[in-house]
Formats: structure tokens, sequence, C-alpha cells
């Protein structure tokens, strides 16, 4: 009865002690507990709300410059996909990018320079390369320039200059593929070495994001590259004729990772495509007549949007509009014109040289002429058939599949049984020749093929001013940015092509010395 006595005046007193409470203490003790909870519910949401931009925004780099968006602006080959594949494209996040050449460094000794990339002072990244934040990285694409600028110096020590839709003469794309792949599949890429260097070269990485590189980025890059080791190896290994600088195979990567098509399970000889990168300059007048080496397509937009899917866009990620701004700056773009040196073009060798061009050359080769922009078949042209072999009648048919019920739906591919004329524009800084880029200079392709060069250097940018191409009998140690052309091996062939072969030396001298105006 006494516990029971005590226990009830305690909880009176209880009660009583907060009756008399102040109202005022009672109104901020609850209020405390409001802010903190609201503190709470905003840090909260401004998490979500970081997190949420962290993964959903899509920014690219662009420049008010059109000439600097064509060397660096997107074209939406950046990797795309889902949070879950933030890695799925042709080239790594930026940092790890910037990083390899030194993770792997005997494997590429020299940098991506040495391949052929072409680095401008000051500039980040070579040309050819774009950058766009998407899905919390800094990630990396190709673009048009890669393939499509060039270098030329007139004197050993001269000046270097760049050239815009040129062909990308130097470029080893082939090889930066293999890096590519043999790195990020090296025992050496790891989350911990990769942030070290990253850090070495000035990185600032936010804490989330080397928690996401050691815990997804790395290893989603070794996945993606064993993807694309799957679907492209083959094209990578001994069995194919190395592609070597200046050229690509340009639709059977297309099968495998546009189409899932098996690679390994097509004909030897369809997996042998390599060809020169073409010039891109003055499109307007090519509009209709027949594109690509073998003529497959007369349609410049749909080429173009050919041409992105092959540097890595994705019919989901491509972005038109970016697209189309590199398409109205090259529907003019001017072909470059020969170095001015006094002495380099002489007029009067030059005028002889026309009249030659127009009876032997012009109805193939100048705007306007009667077959310019046709189709010659293999038979009659008889140049080296692999590249127009290697594109068949079953892709031109999986093609049209692409962008259904669209207006960007292709429906101009088409299978052919030759190679297409092409306008000579330029074409003194498009060298090598023939499609198949197995002849060095002009001068050699009016030779019979038994007279071409069988051997000789690819890469090198000094111009022969003579011959009109490139130096190519330069030793391999004074062009370690060189690679050896063998025209023996398939897919290289230099036969064919015999018109202005029975022209005296001096008329075909004369020829070549007009050609170096076009």
């Amino acid at each position: 009865m006494i516990s029971e006595k005590k226990q009830t005046i305690t909880l009176k007193e209880t009660i009583t002690d907060r009756v008399r409470e102040s109202p005022v203490d009672l109104y901020q003790s609850r209020f405390r507990r409001r802010i903190t909870i609201l503190l709470v519910a905003v840090a909260v949401l401004l998490l979500v709300a970081r997190l949420v931009r962290h993964f959903t925004v899509d920014r690219p780099v662009d420049y008010g410059d059109i000439r600097e968006q064509f060397k660096y602006g997107s074209i939406g080959s950046e990797p795309g996909g889902s949070v879950l594949a933030p890695v799925g494209g042709l080239l790594p996040p930026y940092w790890i990018f910037k990083t390899m050449p030194d993770i792997c460094r005997d494997r590429l000794p020299g940098g991506y320079a040495s391949l052929g990339l072409i680095y401008e002072k000051h500039k980040d990244l070579p040309i050819g390369v774009s950058r766009r934040r998407r899905l919390g990285f800094d990630q990396l694409g190709f673009n048009c320039a890669l393939c499509h600028t060039g270098t030329f110096r007139n004197s050993p020590d001269g000046v270097i200059h760049i050239v815009l839709g040129m062909p990308a003469h130097q470029l080893d794309l082939q090889s930066f593929f293999r890096f590519q792949l043999d790195c990020t599949l090296d025992e050496r890429f790891t989350a911990g070495n990769i942030l070290a260097r990253i850090k070495r070269a000035g990185g600032k990485l936010s804490l989330f994001d080397r928690i996401l590189y050691r815990t997804m980025i790395v290893g989603l890059i070794r996945e993606n590259s064993m993807r694309l080791r799957g679907r492209l190896g083959i094209l990578l290994g001994p069995s194919v004729t190395s592609w070597g600088r200046g050229r690509v195979d340009t639709f059977d990567p297309y099968k495998g990772l546009q189409f899932n098509w098996r690679l390994e399970q097509l004909p030897a000889h369809e997996l042998i495509g390599a060809a020169n990168f073409p010039s891109i300059w003055n499109q307007q007048p090519r509009e209709h007549m027949h594109l690509h080496w073998d003529g497959n397509n007369d349609s410049v937009d749909e080429r173009n949007l050919s041409a992105a899917l092959g540097a890595g866009v994705t019919p989901v990620t491509v972005d038109h509009n970016r697209l189309k701004l590199i398409r109205d700056w090259i529907w003019t773009l001017p072909p470059p014109r020969y170095p001015s040196y006094p002495g380099e073009i002489n007029p009067t060798e030059a005028a002889r040289g026309r009249v030659l061009y127009e009876a032997h050359c012009a109805s193939c080769h100048a705007f306007g002429g009667s077959a310019t922009g046709a189709v010659t078949p293999l038979v009659d042209i008889g140049t080296d058939p692999y590249r127009l072999n290697s594109y068949t009648f079953m892709l031109a048919v999986n093609q049209s599949s692409l962008y259904p019920d669209s207006p960007y739906h292709f429906s101009h591919f088409r299978k052919t049984n030759g190679y297409a004329n092409q306008p000579l524009d330029g074409i003194w800084a498009r060298a090598p020749y023939l499609h198949n880029g197995s002849v060095p200079t002009l001068r050699d392709l009016l030779e019979i093929p038994e007279n071409r060069p069988t051997r000789f250097m690819r890469g090198y940018d000094l111009l022969d001013h003579t011959k009109v191409g490139f130096i190519s009998n330069v030793p391999k140690e004074k062009c370690h940015a060189c690679s050896e052309f063998d025209t023996t091996l398939p897919g290289n062939s230099n036969s064919g092509h015999l018109y202005g072969t029975d022209l005296s030396p001096e008329a075909k001298d004369a020829i070549v010395e007009y050609m170096k105006s076009l």
C-alpha cells in the first residue's frame, strides 16, 4: 500500500511539473524537432537531386566556330546506354583515356600521337575526339574529323599544316583499337592503378566518383572490351590483311557492331576490305553521284549518317542536329589549294597537261564529265576486288532496316559491280591513290602496275612535289609514325587503272603538273 501511494505521488508530481512547464519552452522544443526533421529531409532531397543530376545530365561540349566544332564537337558517338552500362562505346571515359598510355606504356611508348592522332598546341584531346558529360562522367567519342583531317609539310623541317576534310593518311586506326582492347584487358588495368595515375595527372575526382571507379566503371570497361573483342577480334588478328596507316575497313566492323553478325562465320575473303579514308570537302556537287569507293549509295546525307554509325554512334545516340552542322559546312567546303611556293607549279607545263587531262581523264574525273560519279565495272577497271566483295547484297538489305518509320530511313544503299569514278578536286592532298591506297603518287599511277612500287611507306607527311603525293621511300628509322605497305598481300594489289599508262613520260609529267591545280 505504501509503495503504491509513493508511485501515485511521483506520477502526480511529474504531471504537475509538465503542466507548470512554460508554453514558450514547449513551443521551442517542438520547433527544434520540426527543424531537425526538415533539415534531414532537405539533406536527403539534395542528395537525391545530386544523384539524379549526376546520372541524367547530357551535356556535350559545343564550339562557336564550325571548324572547332568539326574537330572536337559531338555527333553522338560517346558511350550511351543506361546507368548500368555507361561505358559501352568505342572509347573509355576521359580520365581513363588520358592515363592509358601511362598504364600500358610498353604497348604504346609513343603515345596516341605515334598512331597518327593529331594534337594541336594547348589542346587537351586529339582532333577527332569529342567530349560529353553523360551519365555522371566526361565521356569521349569519335567524330568526322578523326578520319578526315590530315597534315603535310613542304620540307623535312617545315611547318606542319593541318588540313580539315583531308584523308587522315597518317592514322593507324586498327592499331588504336588493338591498344584499347589490349590495355583495358591488361592485368595492370585496375582501379587502384588508374586512380593513382589520374591523381598524378592532376585529376580531382570526388569521393563518389572514386567509389564508382572502384566498384563499377573499371569492371564495365573490361566487360565492354571483352564484348568488342568477341565481335571484332578476327578483324584485328593476323588472318586479315592489316589496314595500315590511312585506311579503314568500313563495313566489316559495321556488320559486327550494328547487326551482331558472327564475323568468324563469314567467308575469309569477305573480311578483307580496307580502303583509303576519302576527302569530304566540296560535297554539294557530289549529291546523286555514286558515293563510297564502290558507289553503293548516291545520297550524301545517307552516306554521312552511315559514316557516323561507323564512328560509333547508334540509331539511339546519334545527334542529328550536330551532325547536320557538319553536313552543312562540308557541303561547300572548298578543297585546299596546292602550296603556292615560287616555281612549284610550272604554268607552261600545266597548260600542256590540261589539254592532255581533258583528253584522257576528264570524262571520268572532272565535274560534269560523262562518266564522273558513275560506277566502272570491275572487269573494266581491273583494280583490287576485295573492297568491292566485302560489301555484300545481304549487308545492303540489312542497312535498309535502319531508322524505320523515320526521315532517316536508309533507302539508297545497293550492291554494285565495280568502283565509282571520283572527282579529283584537291587530289594532291589525297595520296596514296586508288581505292585501297596502293599507289603512292600520281606519277606512279600513270605507270603500268609492273612499274609501280611494290612496297612503300605510308604515313609520312612530307610532300613529294615532283611525283605529287607523299615521300614514300623514307627509311623506317626516320619515320616512326609510318607503316610499310605491301602490294602483294590480299586486298593491297596495285593492279588496274591503266588509263594514261601508254603516254610518253613527258606527257605524264605534264598531266601531273596540271593536277596540282585541281
